[in-house]
């Protein structure tokens, strides 16, 4: 029986039981991957109506990265563009009568944060070579520990805010449903399109601050960004 928050299984492959989580967030991969192959493989000069708008959709995202690292936008874009496209399409899976969302499952949000996690220092590794890990040594070798906790507490935070939110979405759509019946279908609809769109805002803005300040850490130090605030230098 679902008791509402486990997802069901929905194939068996000898001991492996496949769950409803793992079949949609692939499917909405395939989905996306099959959609960007059709919509970018006769691009031209002259783009017509529907080029125009997904070039907008990608400068809108670019400007978006821009405002908080504008010196790595293009390189912060593979990554945060791809969780500002999935995390809408996965947070709004569960508007489908029938249908629950993914990142409702404490495993697939874990592991985009771990995503999250790892990519932090492979930006950062990529930008300042291993001097990067450095910084987990400033302003004193005393701080690492608390540095290293920091690093795990945010990433779990971020995994648990993100299942939080779209679980307790669902759950109150669902329970809002069963009481009032189908008198306020469309005000909960509203709520579950805006908070869902929300939430997967916010955690590719967490994850674009993260690896923004990664990439930030050993370009300047603490010590040159105070000397350049007190001498008002630009």
């Amino acid at each position: 029986m679902n008791d509402g928050v486990s997802t069901p299984v929905w194939l068996h492959i000898g001991p492996l039981e496949i769950h409803e989580t793992v079949v949609t967030t692939w499917l909405i991969m395939l989905v996306l991957v099959v959609a960007s192959i059709l919509l970018t493989r006769r691009l031209s000069l002259q783009p017509g109506r529907l080029q125009a708008m997904l070039e907008g959709v990608v400068l809108t995202l670019e400007s978006a990265i821009a405002n908080a690292d504008s010196r790595n936008a293009r390189r912060l874009l593979p990554l945060i563009g791809t969780f500002w496209i999935f995390l809408p399409v996965a947070n709004l899976l569960g508007v489908i009568p029938g249908m629950h969302s993914p990142t409702r499952d404490l495993s697939v949000t874990a592991a985009l944060a771990l995503v999250v996690f790892f990519a932090v220092h492979a930006y950062g590794v990529r930008q300042s070579g291993l001097g990067y890990f450095k910084h987990y040594l400033s302003p004193s070798p005393i701080l690492l520990p608390f540095h290293i906790i920091s690093e795990f507490t945010r990433t779990v935070a971020l995994a648990i805010r993100l299942f939080g939110n779209i679980m307790s979405l669902e759950m109150a759509a669902l329970l809002i449903l069963l009481v009032a019946g189908f008198l306020a279908p469309v005000p909960i609809l509203m709520l579950h399109i805006i908070e869902a769109l929300v939430q997967a805002y916010i955690f590719g803005m967490l994850a674009l601050i993260y690896v923004a300040g990664a990439m930030q850490q050993t370009t300047e130090s603490p010590i040159t960004s105070s000397s350049r605030s007190t001498s008002g230098a630009p």
